[in-house]
């Protein structure tokens, strides 16, 4: 959600509308999809090539350690993702089209803010390991963390303008006004304190003639916001002539919040508020203006939040929306817990996902098609056996069974990139030859060989090669090998050596205990670190790099959320110590120097003997003489290229 220029305004009238806070020894609820955008975006963290998640992740808990410190006690409400009242899907398809042409420009070393593909999963993993109490919701959190900043009378840390409509009688704390990294000590008491700034809707009213703050919902959907358009709003403004507050407001969006605001306040409330409005637009707007507005207004009715008895208790969230109430306990538990990705929702209710743009090569195929045949097995394990009617009518990507033909195939509608557009697609729901359906409702309960079966046959890879290397970078290593036969173009072979010395070389920043002291692996780490991209050097990119990059992150991603589903039959990897772009990068352009893994990996046997058994692993699966041009060849020719959509 979000009022199109109002946090512009309220920034910039700040001493009116604000107060000044010493936040500590409370509870701070997080809205935590704004709250992780925000934090990548204010730090100087790679979004050129794919992201540093491994930064990422200590940011995160240096963050919650400041918290700690002020006895602030988080909890996080994430979004769920699911719209199955499709109010903003428009929305969405622009959001999703913006980020394609910001990922256009960062791949020619302009300056856009586009979050990596695995943010949100390094931020859960982080919050699951700091035991942070933290729910994904099912749809989008917003009204979720008013309601139970409202019930708990909490503050609300986010940076999402809809909490200045918001009742919310802790206050609300802007991010941008958070000082976190500014933390004080009471000169009184010896306690620390984070400075922030605490938005007042009481002080805000009192500016525009004590304006009643029930109309502040309808000024919210008459200024915009994701779930109500109401167009071109020239014609109001133009029959409107009120006398401006008195403070500044530059340019023409926030001089119009200005004048809304001003001529509401001379309503007692909505309905007075609603039939004036009508009267204005009486001749463009005709019968639909009235209800359009009042559904946008419901957004913002806060009710007595099902969540305490969860954060309590642990206990179920009653009023699922009606596509959601089937869902078999176990799903609902690991969707709420964040165990189970919010893909999965989509899916389910309504059969359409938005692929997450990435920054590649934008004359190739969108990266994520090296993952479609990873999707097809995820949607048709969701899919198949579930009477569902199909949304859209046929189409020539689309094939429906006919009468007596067995059963029909379920589709999923995907958006994504092709060349600089975005495109919508329909993908079959499938399942791996040879494996029999598996109901939704005891999938949880499949024996594990035969969920790891699922998996293993997905990856198109050999359990042997799951067990050649430690555990928890099984899966990775599989999807390596899914990669090196599923992507287009064929990565080389620096490339290759360069992710694999990356989850080294995460192996060694992960370690924990005394042996990480060890000198000869601290010289080893300190080596490979020294490799990363430095900031004044991300300008250029290597768009053929970054495509393959971008592949394999995409392969990672849906393997990592079918893993999910299947209930982990091979450890979960933590994504946090897998990549980092900046590294990947600056590896395979140190390594087409003619240096070795083994001169980089020199000095230590620990990191060289993890990287051997790594590479000897995926040379095993694809073949030692994949990487020669005969092979390369053959493999093209073979049509290793994943199917189109």
């Amino acid at each position: 959600m979000g009022v199109r220029g109002l946090l512009g305004y309220m920034e910039e009238n700040r001493k009116q509308f604000f107060k000044d806070l010493k936040l500590k020894n409370t509870t701070l609820i997080i809205d935590g999809c704004n709250f992780y955008f925000n934090l990548y975006f204010s730090s100087p963290l790679d979004q050129q090539h794919g992201g540093d998640y491994d930064a990422f992740a200590k940011l995160i808990r240096e963050f919650f350690k400041v918290l700690s410190t002020c006895n602030i006690k988080p909890i996080v409400l994430l979004d769920g993702g699911v719209d199955y009242t499709n109010k903003k899907f428009q929305t969405r398809q622009q959001r999703a089209q913006n980020n394609i042409e910001k990922a256009v420009d960062l791949s020619h070393g302009l300056g856009k803010s586009l979050l990596p593909l695995l943010t949100k999963e390094v931020f859960k993993e982080v919050l699951h390991s700091l035991h942070v109490p933290f729910i994904q919701c099912v749809n989008e959190a917003d009204w979720e963390i008013a309601c139970l900043a409202s019930e708990w009378n909490y503050p609300v840390l986010s940076a999402d303008s809809d909490f200045f409509v918001f009742d919310l009688k802790g206050g609300y704390l802007p991010f941008q006004l958070f000082q976190w990294r500014n933390i004080r000590e009471c000169p009184e008491t010896s306690e620390r304190y984070i400075p922030a700034s605490c938005f007042s809707i009481d002080n805000f009213c009192a500016r525009f003639n004590k304006m009643n703050k029930e109309l502040l919902p309808l000024f919210a959907v008459m200024a915009g916001n994701d779930f109500t358009n109401l167009g071109d709003m020239r014609t109001f403004f133009s029959r409107v002539n009120v006398q401006g507050s008195g403070h500044s407001a530059h340019g023409r969006t926030r001089a119009q919040i200005d004048v809304l605001l001003c001529w509401l306040s001379k309503f007692p409330g909505p309905e007075q508020a609603l039939d004036a409005v009508v009267q204005v637009l009486w001749d463009s707007a005709q019968d639909s203006i009235r209800p359009l507005l009042s559904s946008g207004m419901q957004e913002y009715r806060l009710s007595p939040s099902n969540l305490p008895q969860y954060f309590t208790h642990g206990e179920m969230v009653p009023n699922l929306p009606e596509p959601l109430r089937d869902l078999p306990n176990w799903v609902l538990v690991g969707l709420l817990s964040g165990d189970l990705p919010s893909i999965i929702l989509e899916v389910l209710a309504v059969q359409m996902t938005m692929m997450r743009t990435q920054v590649e090569d934008p004359q190739r195929p969108s990266s994520h098609t090296a993952s479609l045949p990873i999707r097809k097995v995820l949607y048709g394990l969701l899919l198949h056996g579930k009477s569902m009617p199909l949304q859209e009518p046929c189409t020539k990507n689309r094939k429906i069974a006919h009468p007596n033909e067995g059963s029909p195939h379920y589709h999923v509608r995907e958006f994504d990139r092709e060349g600089l557009n975005l495109k919508e697609f329909h993908v079959q729901a499938d399942l791996p030859s040879g494996i029999q359906h598996l109901p939704l409702e005891t999938l949880n309960e499949v024996p594990l060989p035969d969920r790891l079966q699922v998996l293993l046959k997905t990856l198109k890879v050999d359990e042997s090669i799951a067990n050649a290397v430690l555990p928890h970078l099984s899966l990775p290593v599989c999807v390596t090998c899914y990669w090196l036969n599923c992507s287009e173009p064929k990565p080389d072979l620096q490339m290759v050596q360069a992710l694999l010395l990356g989850i080294v070389y995460g192996e060694l920043c992960r370690t924990q205990g005394p042996e990480a002291g060890d000198p000869d692996l601290q010289a080893v780490r300190d080596r490979l670190g020294g490799l990363r991209v430095a900031v004044r050097e991300r300008k250029g990119l290597d768009l053929k790099v970054a495509h393959a990059y971008s592949q394999w992150q995409s392969c990672l991603w849906m393997s990592f959320y079918l893993n999910q589903l299947l209930q982990c039959p091979l450890p979960e990897p933590e994504c946090a110590w897998l990549y980092s772009g900046t590294f990947a990068h600056g590896a395979v352009k140190e390594l087409r120097t003619g240096i070795t893994p083994e001169v980089l990996l020199g000095g230590a046997s620990v990191p060289a003997r993890l990287y051997e058994t790594i590479y000897e692993a995926v040379q095993r699966s694809v073949g030692t003489d994949f990487f020669t041009p005969s092979s390369r060849r053959q493999n093209i020719g073979a049509g290793a290229a994943v199917e189109d959509k």
